[in-house]
């Protein structure tokens, strides 16, 4: 095992979740909080904010799947979808839902482990890439503003060699970077 990891179970029954806490807890991860209830996973995972929630699929009050798409909004992290049922509508289900595994009950307490540490590094390299698109969207909206900071001092007469190295003095100066230059310089409509 690499990490103890934390986790949620969340399941309508008290049998299923007594075999899954004991199935954790053999291979060293801890569980911090027992759910009975989709609306109870939510509270339970916002409050306790575990590593990764085991979510029966068909619960009464709130079903799993709306619990996962709540929570991929609200307080992502790893989710494993159990299920007694394994039918393409449930998997496609799941997956529209965010979720980084899917067990059928009852769970064989052997493939709980190799389950858990799966689910952890799909979202662990999901929230990179996804981290990695929002540096690289910040990055191409600087370069736009810098663009139309240049276009507006090349308006004002400068040349755009002069327009480069004006923004460029005016972010040293300010000891601001590049695209907060350029947002001061649209602000002003081109005035530096």
């Amino acid at each position: 095992m690499a990490n103890q990891l934390r986790l949620v179970i969340a399941d309508d029954e008290a049998e299923t979740r007594a075999m899954l806490r004991a199935a954790a807890q053999a291979t060293g991860h801890k569980v911090v909080a027992t759910a009975k209830n989709g609306q109870e996973a939510i509270d339970r995972v916002k409050l306790m904010k575990p590593d990764v929630l085991l979510l029966d699929i068909k619960m009464p009050e709130m079903d799993g799947l709306t619990a996962a798409r709540i929570l991929a909004k609200e307080a992502p992290l790893a989710i494993i979808i159990l299920s007694a049922f394994g039918g393409p509508a449930l998997i496609d289900g799941a997956i529209a839902a965010v979720v980084m595994g899917y067990l059928v009950k009852p769970v064989d307490p052997a493939k709980l482990a190799p389950g858990l540490e799966i689910a952890v590094a799909r979202f662990n390299e999901r929230t990179a890439a996804a981290t990695q698109v929002n540096h690289l969207k910040q990055r191409l909206a600087e370069r736009e503003l810098i663009r139309q900071a240049r276009r507006l001092l090349m308006a004002r007469g400068l040349t755009e060699h002069e327009a480069y190295h004006t923004l460029h003095a005016g972010a040293r100066r300010r000891q601001i970077s590049l695209a907060a230059q350029a947002r001061l310089i649209i602000r002003r409509g081109g005035r530096w």
